[in-house]
């Protein structure tokens, strides 16, 4: 009956406190104890706790990065002459056009086991041109290895146009910066020689300053992922093709279909020849 309180007391979120009590179950799980709580009183009290909980101990809601925001952030980077702020304007575009994971192009730190490590890490050598028999042209980019996939995943960007085309920002980060075949895409130079990976933090800071510089409000990296998402669904990209390019595994997806009138907009009118395909997305299956 305390966890209510916790949340209320001491302004854990509900999430924390989630996180804690199946924590403590994996714990009986472990050492063999039984584990005597009512899955359904568990719940209750989690619902409990989340609604007692203060508002500020509850996150934000990520704002989504957007072509416009991606486009105004230009003008705060020099992608004439700093290798730097082009690594991560490459970097960022590459992401967003993905529907990518920032972590999945940056590195947690220089040095140590979260290093740059080839066999997890993407490389110049892992991006490939790809065309369809119709001549339509994608970039490849093959993830040694992903947070959901140890075997590595494919993800794809084509030409766009305006100032945020990746291909143009990937073309001057492979002329400017010349990062080794084999090392880290992103790789940046530091003077004549020295050449460093463009880490997670590194990419913020930058991305913040020139957000600053812009006029603009600072956004979170799991922003430009949801951003994608909803640039795409905009676009009239179908949900099942999103889902798949987006490389959504859960129910999470269904997040930006609920929330965005613009995209359900097509799918609501009287006659609408894409009602079968917005049932199949968001019905769940029938149970047998």
């Amino acid at each position: 009956m305390f966890l209510p309180e916790i949340g209320y007391e001491y302004g854990y979120p509900a999430s924390t406190i989630c996180n804690y009590v199946f924590g403590v179950r994996a714990w009986h799980i472990l050492h063999g104890v039984p584990w005597e709580m009512c899955p359904e009183e568990i719940e209750s009290l989690l619902k409990a706790a989340n609604r007692l909980a203060p508002p500020s101990s509850k996150r934000k809601k990520r704002q989504p990065f957007t072509v416009d925001y991606l486009t105004t952030l230009r003008c705060g980077l020099n992608l004439e002459s700093d290798p730097l702020h082009i690594a991560v304007f490459t970097c960022l575009t590459t992401t967003f056009y993905t529907a990518g994971r920032l972590g999945e192009f940056t590195m947690k730190t220089l040095k140590g086991t979260n290093g740059f490590n080839p066999e997890t890490h993407v490389k110049p050598s892992d991006v490939r041109v790809e065309k369809d028999e119709k001549g339509l042209e994608s970039t490849v980019f093959f993830l040694p290895r992903t947070k959901v996939d140890q075997n590595g995943e494919e993800v794809s960007w084509s030409k766009q146009d305006g100032l945020t085309d990746p291909k143009a920002a990937l073309q001057l980060h492979m002329a400017t910066n010349k990062p080794p075949v084999d090392g880290p895409l992103f790789a940046y130079r530091v003077g004549k020689t020295q050449m460093k990976p463009l880490t997670k933090a590194k990419f913020i800071e930058v991305i913040h300053a020139a957000a600053d510089e812009a006029g603009l409000d600072h956004l979170q990296g799991h922003g430009i992922r949801i951003g994608s998402t909803l640039e795409y669904l905009l676009r009239g990209v179908p949900f099942d093709v999103m889902k798949v390019k987006g490389r959504w595994a859960s129910d999470a997806f269904q997040t930006y279909l609920r929330k965005h009138a613009q995209i359900l907009a097509p799918y609501m009118q009287a006659r609408s020849h894409q009602h079968e395909g917005f049932v199949r997305i968001v019905m769940p299956a029938v149970r047998g």
